[in-house]
């Protein structure tokens, strides 16, 4: 792609893919946990366990369908990614419904959590398929640093819009994120409601992307042949060391992506509480995290800033550094009369999550290149795929983090008022601040030691642009 022809219009209908791809995910990891946990009531240990099958479907589906789409023949029209990207939109929409929808009223949890598993596993099969597809067009479409970066301020530009899009929904139909008891029933349809605006949002902002925001080269036969199954895909991915440094730092930031905004709703409710809370303390929540996403959007350019300036290698480890001084206020704010600092502290998360958004997929785009310098093809869906199934098993070490301080808490079995709220304080506020600090600093430490940057990077881009086929 030459550089006249990356136009407003290009990056702009790209960037519509954070629609389809954030406001799906952050819905679903901001609220799925609270519904069924606090008010679908299905128990602890079923929770745990639906959580760790779901994770180890994650870790075959998301190489299983990197693979499948690196060894798709281009379809004309249809592309190759092009083709996934179209037969997986309204499934994952329809998914977002009926993961709010549990079809019969009854005591049997073991029901509900066969439904529950279900609903997530198939819509962790289509967004998957969206997302590996739209990832690898990335680096496809836009070959070189400076499109990368430019494009990537509309993506997460965007993504930051979808974001805010996923605390305001819930936030203007959902009364209580925790309802009472007597309050369920009501919980149960708003939340419906809610799965139901996102998915036709989701739909109708879909099509401009799908129909004119996606150009795929035909690929050449000798192209496709140097593709790899899924077992090479396992094979070259993990023994590429660049990668594999790269994919624990991601890991470590999902990690922080998955547990915080499925702790918050119940970290306010339980640590800073309040009359607010008494009668629904969506409000306060939705306000926070709205915050968060706006500061997060107006972050942007000063990450690109700091992108070029030092590097996206040492930007992205100052990001991880700030996001470690952001988290430790929680550990220091109790009660009502923090309800504005808990606003405030919510709110500068937004820093730090615009640079991992913004880094990440500059960074993993530089690896992949890296690889298709040295083998001759960009195999972009089977890197992605990988990093997914790396990274998506931090789910499973998020929950095992939330089982096992539940379990110190008194919420072992299913979620009640705790006898002792003090133990629930210090227990929330564990999950919120010391796991994911633990998490950060594991991050900081593989990117110490990962090395393609400075002259190595320059000398590897050189060598792309000298390939005729990759440039």
């Amino acid at each position: 792609m030459s550089e006249e022809k990356l136009t407003f219009k290009k990056k702009f209908l790209f960037g519509l893919s954070a629609f389809p791809d954030q406001l799906t995910y952050q819905i679903f990891q901001f609220l799925i946990f609270t519904f069924y946990f606090t008010v679908v009531k299905i128990p602890m240990p079923l929770m745990v366990i639906t959580y760790v099958l779901w994770g180890i479907w994650n870790a075959v589906n998301d190489p299983m369908l990197g693979a499948l789409s690196e060894r798709t023949k281009h379809r004309g029209k249809w592309g190759k990614r092009k083709f996934y990207l179209i037969i997986s939109i309204i499934p994952l929409c329809v998914m977002v419904i009926l993961m709010f929808y549990v079809p019969f009223n009854t005591s049997d949890k073991m029901l509900e959590f066969i439904y529950f598993l279900s609903t997530i596993v198939i819509f962790e099969f289509f967004y998957t398929m969206f997302d590996v597809n739209v990832n690898a067009l990335f680096p496809e479409m836009f070959p070189n640093e400076k499109q990368r970066a430019a494009t990537n301020l509309f993506i997460k530009g965007l993504t930051v819009v979808a974001l805010i899009l996923s605390s305001l929904i819930p936030m203007i139909i959902i009364s209580d994120y925790v309802p009472k008891t007597a309050l369920i029933p009501q919980a149960k349809n708003e939340y419906l409601t809610m799965a139901i605006v996102v998915a036709v949002f989701t739909f109708i902002i879909s099509i401009p992307f799908l129909l004119k925001g996606i150009e795929e080269k035909v690929e050449m036969a000798e192209d496709f042949e140097k593709r790899p199954s899924f077992f090479q895909s396992m094979k070259i991915t993990l023994t590429n060391k660049t990668f594999v440094k790269f994919v624990v730092a991601n890991t470590a930031v999902w990690y922080c992506f998955s547990i915080l905004p499925l702790i918050i709703p119940i970290y306010a409710e339980h640590v800073i509480g309040g009359p607010v809370f008494e009668e629904g303390g969506s409000l306060i929540v939705g306000i926070a995290l709205m915050l968060a996403f706006i500061i997060a959007a107006l972050a942007l350019p000063i990450h690109k800033k700091l992108g070029f300036k030092y590097g996206m290698r040492n930007a992205f480890m100052i990001t991880l550094g700030i996001w470690l001084c952001t988290l430790f206020p929680f550990l220091f704010i109790t009660g009502e009369e923090f309800q504005i600092a808990f606003i405030l502290l919510v709110a500068l998360q937004g820093f730090p999550l615009s640079g991992a958004l913004f880094y990440v997929d500059i960074l993993h785009s530089d690896v992949i290149d890296e690889d298709a310098v040295k083998f001759g093809v960009k195999r972009s869906a089977s890197f992605y795929g990988i990093n997914a199934f790396i990274h998506r098993i931090s789910i499973i070490f998020v929950i095992l983090t939330i089982g096992f301080m539940f379990g110190n808490i008194g919420w072992d079995k299913e979620y009640v008022l705790p006898a002792d709220p003090n133990l629930a304080i210090l227990g929330l506020k564990a999950i919120m601040v010391v796991f994911p600090s633990i998490a950060l600093i594991i991050g900081l430490l593989a990117m110490k030691s990962y090395s393609l940057h400075g002259e190595k990077l320059k000398h590897m881009r050189e060598e792309l642009r000298i390939i005729p086929n990759l440039k």
